[in-house]
């Protein structure tokens, strides 16, 4: 076959896989909502510009959209649908939330910081995970928590730091004592153990530096344009891929040292004492630590910068509006002759106050 001939029969074969790659990411003229779209390349060029601010990009896109619902059409037509409407969201995450699985991508992507973790399975794993975990947090536990854990926390350690800032007027990075405080909590009620980040010489966190980098590379791998490089990286050990091998190590190392104290703590008490969710995985007869392992960082994930920055933002929202602050307290004051639970219980306007600062 002659070289023209060759280039004829790839140019018929071409033509129809670039049809088939674009049909649904020709040019377009760019909206508020939704990005300038190419061929082949989809928003790439827009996706790309924005690197560095994607969570107020991707929000002022959604909130500019009449359906509070966007598609971002990457590389190769690989789309990811953001939305923030609220009918969609329970439609994913409850209503159907059985067709929406991570997916062998997401999976591949996330493996090496959470595994077989909660986060990162879809199926009877999952299944399992949710049941022993929600056992956790009914109303007896939650008032425990509230009762021992927090309170503890919260007048021996958290209200200390900020009187003494108060008094002295030193400046605090209230992320990061917020951050200190929801770790000790989550390590404490989910695993019984206090890693007393929050003492009041605010102790070098090494372990939740190495956590966040590695949540933090993770997430780059996910929301890279090109995956191959991450995955090139990694076979070659180097740079983030290097780092994140590293910190994932050390996260395991630390979870593992956890569940070897619980084991020995177990074997040592009734069963019906095992009060902590890792204390209930191991009481349910799953003894394979690597899978304990993903369990114990998975949750250390869920409690931590959930809860810090959902405060963080809570409170930067009531110095901008003092008129509430000023409800909150008089809540407060209130219900301050309470017990410690029925006091938290019955603030409904707190209540309220925390939901809305949720929502924005």
């Amino acid at each position: 076959m002659s070289i023209i001939e060759l280039l004829a029969s790839l140019s018929l074969l071409l033509v129809p896989l670039f049809f088939y790659l674009t049909r649904n990411s020709w040019s377009r003229a760019p909206s508020k909502s939704n990005p300038k779209s190419y061929p082949l390349i989809g928003s790439s060029v827009a996706i790309f510009a924005n690197r560095n601010r994607t969570i107020q990009w991707t929000s002022d896109l959604i909130q500019s959209s009449p359906t509070a619902t966007v598609v971002l059409r990457r590389l190769l037509n690989d789309s990811r649908v953001l939305t923030g409407n609220p009918a969609n969201v329970q439609h994913i995450l409850k209503t159907r939330f059985c067709d929406y699985e991570k997916g062998s991508k997401t999976r591949q992507t996330l493996f090496d910081f959470l595994g077989n973790g909660i986060f990162n399975i879809d199926g009877d794993s999952w299944k399992f995970q949710r049941q022993v975990s929600s056992h956790e947090f009914n109303t007896k536990s939650l008032r425990k928590f509230v009762e021992t854990v927090v309170d503890t926390e919260v007048s021996q350690r958290l209200i200390p730091i900020l009187s003494t800032a108060a008094a002295n007027k030193t400046v605090l990075d209230l992320q990061d004592i917020l951050q200190r405080f929801a770790f000790d909590n989550i390590c404490k009620i989910a695993f019984g153990h206090d890693p007393a980040y929050l003492l009041p010489n605010l102790p070098e966190a090494e372990f939740a530096k190495t956590f966040d980098d590695a949540a933090k590379i993770s997430s780059e791998r996910v929301a890279t344009l090109f995956p191959f490089l991450w995955k090139i990286k990694r076979f070659l050990n180097i740079g983030s891929e290097k780092r994140l091998k590293e910190a994932c190590s050390d996260l395991r190392e630390f979870a593992r040292n956890i569940i070897k104290e619980k084991k020995q703590e177990l074997s040592n008490k009734p069963s019906h004492e095992t009060v902590d969710l890792l204390s209930r995985f191991l009481s349910s007869g799953h003894s394979d630590e690597d899978f304990v392992t993903d369990i114990v960082i998975s949750f250390i994930l869920a409690g931590r910068d959930t809860t810090s920055a959902a405060l963080t933002w809570y409170f930067w929202l009531l110095s901008q509006n003092p008129e509430i602050e000023i409800e909150i307290l008089r809540e407060i004051k209130d219900k301050s002759e309470s017990p410690v639970y029925d006091e938290v219980k019955d603030m409904v306007y707190t209540h309220a106050s925390l939901c809305e600062s949720m929502r924005l």
